[in-house]
């Protein structure tokens, strides 16, 4: 494999030109930090907001010069245009608008394209459903429990597929033990790799773990847009999206530019994760997502030497919340050694002992979530039920 330096991509974009041909992009200082993993190459460029819509050919330059370095499979290349005035964190506007994909009219569950209320939404190219797995905030188990309800929609017959849209805590390649790099396919596009029958995409498998992604919002926007319309998924009937906690950046442009078939929440029993639930929960609900239910994780503890039960983080929270809501609850998954050890050692708990008791959980929890998923396109209607034998 041909090693490539930042220093043999900062040579090839000094033949790029600025945003106004006065001097080139590394002479302006307008290239980040170079992100190089295996023959993926990863940067921003940045321009003056002012210009930022006419800047295409632009970033097609630096993303044409770099792919003519000998090794380099693919380039992501982002404009980052920075709006006079910017925060001292540094925030960036948006990216210029780029023309989606055409909508997919061919899905594997009755042939439609994907789509949410409110429409003009492009689809992904065979994938029939997406869903989000949302949490108010970090630390509430929502990696793992995004995880186990993809495997579980699998081991309830259908075609799943997952996306980390945790660009700067991405946990999939750790949760499904994959230490493989994607692979380019032709062009921009990657294919996903397989953990237990289901796809997966990660930034995660891009970069090393250890690396820090210091991005910018726009930069982490693009990186989720390429991550879900640029890689092979092929015939999916759901794919789950995992979302980074919080209400930012990324779960905006996730309930606003992709026809989501609903979103779950993820809480702990406790009031003050509640409070942060109820936040994801009403940001789905202005973006008009429908919001198919709330899981209560780590919701009990049963002692394995004496058996009885402890309520931890407290108990019945969020079924409460649902309730006041007027949301599905969606089940209880309790705090449990088996399921953590699982999901450290890769191997989730779902697919280690799929008859088990933690198994049986999620599986009821993947039926639930998939009628509604149903209930939602059919304007209310109960679909009829998977059942597990």
């Amino acid at each position: 494999m041909v090693n490539i330096s930042k220093e043999q991509v900062l040579e090839r974009l000094r033949s790029v030109r600025g945003p106004q041909g006065e001097s080139d992009v590394v002479a302006l200082g307008l290239v980040s930090d170079i992100f190089i993993t295996g023959g993926k190459v990863m940067f921003s460029v940045t321009v003056p907001a002012e210009l930022a819509q006419g800047m295409e050919p632009l970033r097609k330059a630096a993303e044409a010069a770099v792919r003519s370095i000998p090794g380099v499979e693919g380039a992501m290349v982002v404009l980052t245009a920075e709006k006079k005035g910017a925060t001292s964190e540094g925030r960036a506007g948006p990216p210029p608008a780029q023309s989606p994909p055409p909508p997919h009219r061919h899905g594997p569950t009755g042939g439609r394209q994907a789509a949410a209320p409110g429409g003009g939404k492009a689809g992904v190219p065979g994938v029939d459903a997406i869903i989000a797995v949302a949490s108010g905030k970090g630390g509430v188990g929502k990696s793992t429990t995004a995880v186990n309800l993809a495997l579980a929609l699998k081991a309830n017959g259908l075609r799943v597929g997952i996306l980390d849209a945790d660009i700067y805590g991405p946990s999939l390649p750790r949760l499904l033990n994959l230490k493989d790099k994607p692979q380019v396919v032709s062009g921009r596009i990657l294919r996903p790799l397989d953990a237990y029958g289901t796809k997966v995409m990660s930034i995660g498998l891009l970069v090393e773990e250890e690396t820090p992604m210091i991005w910018r919002g726009p930069m982490v926007i693009s990186a989720l847009t390429q991550m879900l319309r640029e890689v092979e998924w092929g015939e999916l009937d759901i794919l789950v999206v995992d979302m980074p906690p919080g209400t930012g950046d990324a779960q905006l442009t996730m309930a606003q530019q992709v026809p989501l078939a609903g979103a779950v929440i993820v809480s702990t029993p406790q009031d003050l994760a509640l409070i942060d639930a109820r936040k994801g929960l009403n940001m789905f609900r202005k973006v008009d997502v429908p919001v198919l239910g709330i899981v209560e994780n780590m919701s009990y503890f049963i002692c394995p030497h004496c058996g009885g039960r402890t309520d931890i983080f407290a108990h019945g929270g969020a079924r409460h919340e649902a309730e006041r809501l007027e949301v599905p609850f969606l089940g209880e998954v309790p705090l449990d050694l088996d399921i953590r050890l699982t999901s450290d050692a890769g191997t989730p708990v779902v697919v280690s002992d799929p008859t088990g008791r933690h198994a049986l959980i999620y599986r009821e929890i993947a039926t639930r979530v998939w009628d509604g998923v149903r209930r939602a396109r059919s304007g209310g209607r109960p679909p009829p039920r998977i059942v597990i034998e």
